[in-house]
């Protein structure tokens, strides 16, 4: 998942966000967003710019449908300048719904950008996989 130029810390964050999807831990996956961030989910309907869009987001797509995952799969990274990291590959969005499972392919996309001491979720894209 990581290339030598890629910082080890920036891809954390990544990491950080699926284990907090698979586990519906709402706190988590938000904390993991900058404040500035931009996000487009699956069902976004518009661009959110804001932790609190974010943190609705979530409540309505991981607080639904459990137990749910995120597996990342053909992950990529590439540093775009000191301080931004893109981050890209195939996943697959996991539930149970009506008591059945189900698994939805997609394709997603992070920037991951050194906020202060840290790295954060600057900027996610989601979408599904074309049938």
């Amino acid at each position: 998942m990581t290339d030598n130029s890629t910082p080890k810390d920036a891809l954390a964050v990544v990491e950080t966000w699926a284990h907090a999807f698979a586990a519906s831990d709402v706190d988590t996956i938000v904390a993991t967003y900058a404040d500035d961030a931009l996000f487009m989910g699956t069902s976004s309907k518009s661009l959110v710019k804001d932790r609190a869009g974010i943190r609705k987001y979530f409540e309505a797509a991981l607080l639904s449908n459990r137990p749910r995952g995120a597996g990342l799969t053909d992950v990529e990274s590439m540093a775009l300048a000191d301080g931004a990291v893109l981050v890209t590959g195939l996943d697959a969005v996991t539930g149970v719904r009506d008591g059945a499972k189900y698994t939805n392919p997609g394709r997603v996309t992070f920037v991951v950008a050194r906020r202060g001491d840290g790295w954060k979720i600057a900027h996610f894209h989601r979408s599904a996989m074309p049938g």
